[in-house]
C-alpha cells in the first residue's frame, strides 16, 4: 500500500544525499540511466545548486578531474556515513554488474569515523553487563578504533584463576555498538528499499541489476552484525573449524571472553601484532613475506572450500601477524558460508578451468543450477573458452584467479544465470584476499597455490572413496525413510486432490501506475520542502 509520508520521507533524505553526491560529481551511476526518472533529473540539478542562503553560485565538484569515477563515488559514500558505507561495501561484491573497477574502487571503501564519546561507551558496558564498570574491568581505555558500527577499546580484567584465589591481570579488547546505530540503519535501509522499487518500476532496463535484492541482502548482513553474541559465536566456530592450524602456529582467533559478552558488548582477547598490510615492518621483524603471502590463499581456500565457513571482510585493517608468523584474523561481523553442494561445484568449476575443460565446467553449471536447462551446454562451454584461453597464454604469476572468476560470472549473465549471492560474497573475499597476497609478494602465483587445496578437496569429497560413502548414506536415507512411504504417499495423493480440487492461485497483476505518478508527485514535494527548508 502506497504511503505518502514515508514516501515524502525518503524523498527528502534521498535528495539530501544526491546533494552530497553531487558534490563529489558521482552521480553517474544515476545520470547514466537509459532514461533518468524525472526526480532523479530534478534532484541532480537541485544538488548542483547552492541554496539560496549559500554563497555563489553553482557548486564546484569537490572531485579531481584526476580521480576515477569510483574513488568519487567512495569519497561520497564515505562522506555520507555508515549506512552508505556499507552499501558501498555490498555493491563492490557486484563487479558482473557495475564493471571490475568500480567495484575495486568501491571495495577500498573504510568505514574509519570518528569516535562516539567515552562516557558513553561506560554507559553501554553498564547497560548491557549490568553493576558498574569496575565489575567487570579494571581499567577501560580510550577507543582506539572507530567504525560505522561499532568502537573498539583496549582494556584489562582481573579473573581468579580455578587452582588458587590469586588473580590473573588480562589485556582485552572491547567492541561496543554505537548508541541509536540500529534505529539509523533501519531509516536508511527503507530509503534504500524505496528507491531500488522505484528504479525497478521505472527502469526495466535495470532489472537485472536486482536492486532490491541487493539491499535485502545489505539489510540481512546488518542485522547480524547488529547482536555482537552473533560475532562472538562466528569467530568461536571459526576457531573451532581451524584448530588444527591454530595448533600448527599458522593462523590465529582471538579468544571470547563470554563473560564480558552481550548483545551490544563483544570481550576478546587482546593479540599484539604487525598488520599484514605494513610489509616494511614485516620484514624488518624477519618475516617471510612470500611464505605469508602463500598463507593467507591457503587460509582462505581452506575455510571456503573445506569448511564451508569463511571469514568475508579479509582486508588488510583485519588481518594480522604474530611473532611466530601466525596470521592474526580480527573484526567476524561479516562471514561467508557455502553449503557442501556449492563447494562441490565450486571446486570442479575452478579445477576444470585449470585443465581447461570446458564442457565439463560447462556440465557443471547447469547441473548447478545456475544456468537455465532450455539455453545450450556447447555454446556455454564456448563462452567458457573465450574467457580461459587468453589467460592460459600468460605466465602463472599473471594470472588472477580472482579476475578469471569475476569474468566468469560475467558470461554466466548473458546466459541468464541467476545471482548466486553466497558466490558473490566468495568473490568479492577472493579479490580481497589475492589483493592482500600480491601486497606481500607481486610474484604470487594464486594457481600454483590454490591447487593443491582444491585438488585435495576433489579427492577427499568426488574420489572413488567418497563416491562410496555417499551411496552408503543414501542407502541409510532411503532405508529410514521406507517406513515412512505409505504415509508419504497418501499425503501426496491428498494433496494433489486439493490441488485439482480448488482454483489455481491468480498471477500477481503488476501494481499500476498508480504508484508511480503518486511517487513522482511526493518526490517533487520532498523537493521543494527541502529548497524552503532545508534541515
Amino acid at each position: 500500500m502506497f504511503d505518502p509520508f514515508a514516501a515524502f520521507d525518503n524523498s527528502r533524505r534521498l535528495i539530501r544525499a544526491a546533494r552530497v553526491l553531487a558534490r563529489h560529481d558521482a552521480l553517474f551511476p544515476f545520470t547514466d540511466m537509459p532514461v533518468p526518472p524525472p526526480a532523479i533529473r530534478i534532484a541532480h540539478w537541485l544538488a548542483r545548486l547552492r541554496l539560496p542562503w549559500e554563497a555563489g553560485g553553482e557548486m564546484d565538484a569537490q572531485a579531481s578531474d584526476s580521480t576515477r569515477p569510483g574513488e568519487r563515488l567512495a569519497q561520497a559514500l564515505q562522506d555520507l556515513g555508515p549506512s552508505y558505507i556499507k552499501l558501498g561495501q555490498m555493491l563492490a561484491t557486484r563487479p558482473d554488474v557495475i564493471g571490475d573497477q568500480l567495484a575495486r574502487d568501491l571495495m577500498r571503501l573504510q568505514d574509519r569515523l570518528a569516535p562516539f564519546p567515552q562516557l558513553e561507551a561506560e554507559a553501554a558496558i553498564v547497560q548491557e553487563l549490568g553493576g558498574t564498570l569496575v565489575d567487570h574491568f579494571i581499567e577501560f581505555g580510550p577507543a582506539i578504533a572507530a567504525a560505522s558500527i561499532a568502537q573498539v577499546h583496549q582494556a584489562r580484567v582481573a579473573d581468579k584463576t580455578q587452582t588458587d584465589d590469586a588473580q590473573t591481570i588480562q589485556q582485552v579488547a572491547v567492541k561496543i555498538l554505537r548508541p541509536g546505530v540500529e534505529h539509523a540503519f533501519t531509516r536508511d535501509l527503507a530509503s534504500f528499499f524505496w528507491a531500488a522499487q522505484l528504479v525497478e518500476r521505472t527502469q526495466p532496463a535495470l532489472h537485472r541489476l536486482r536492486l532490491t535484492e541487493v539491499v535485502r541482502i545489505l539489510a540481512e548482513s546488518v542485522a547480524l552484525e547488529m547482536d555482537l553474541r552473533y560475532e562472538a559465536a562466528a569467530a568461536s566456530e571459526l576457531a573451532e573449524n581451524m584448530a588444527a592450524e591454530i595448533a600448527a602456529g599458522e593462523f590465529r582467533v582471538p579468544v571470547i571472553d563470554w563473560r564480558r559478552t552481550g548483545r551490544r558488548v563483544l570481550t576478546l582477547e587482546w593479540v599484539d601484532g604487525i598488520s599484514i598490510g605494513d610489509t616494511a615492518a614485516l620484514r624488518a621483524a624477519g618475516h617471510d613475506l612470500p611464505r605469508l603471502a602463500a598463507r593467507v590463499i591457503t587460509l582462505f581456500l581452506k575455510q571456503a572450500m573445506r569448511d564451508g565457513f569463511f571469514h568475508a571482510d579479509m582486508h588488510q585493517g583485519n588481518l594480522f601477524v604474530g611473532r611466530d608468523g601466525a596470521v592474526i584474523a580480527v573484526d567476524f561481523g561479516i562471514m561467508g558460508r557455502l553449503d557442501p553442494r556449492s563447494r562441490r561445484y565450486l571446486a570442479e568449476i575452478l579445477y576444470g578451468m585449470v585443465r581447461r575443460d570446458y564442457r565439463r565446467v560447462a556440465e557443471v553449471h547447469f547441473e548447478a543450477g545456475f544456468v537455465p536447462t532450455g539455453k545450450s551446454v556447447d555454446a556455454f562451454a564456448q563462452a567458457l573458452r573465450s574467457v580461459g584461453e587468453p589467460v592460459f597464454g600468460l605466465r602463472a604469476s599473471e594470472i588472477s584467479m580472482s579476475r578469471l572468476l569475476a569474468q566468469l560470472f560475467q558470461v554466466t549473465e548473458t546466459f541468464a544465470m541467476r545471482t548466486q549471492p553466497q558466490l558473490l560474497l566468495l568473490q568479492k573475499t577472493m579479490v580481497v584476499v589475492e589483493g592482500v597476497a600480491r601486497g606481500l609478494d607481486p610474484d604470487v602465483d594464486f594457481w600454483a597455490v590454490s591447487e593443491p587445496v582444491i585438488a585435495g578437496w576433489i579427492a577427499d569429497h568426488l574420489g572413488p572413496e567418497a563416491r562410496l560413502a555417499e551411496a552408503v548414506e543414501g542407502a541409510a536415507a532411503l532405508a529410514r525413510a521406507l517406513p515412512n512411504l505409505p504415509y508419504l504417499i497418501e499425503r501426496a495423493e491428498r494433496a494433489a486432490e486439493r490441488f485439482y480440487a480448488e482454483e489455481p492461485d491468480k498471477e500477481d497483476v503488476p501494481a499500476s501506475n498508480g504508484f508511480d505518478r503518486a511517487g513522482w508527485w511526493v518526490a517533487g514535494a520532498a523537493i521543494l520542502a527541502l529548497v524552503l527548508s532545508w534541515v
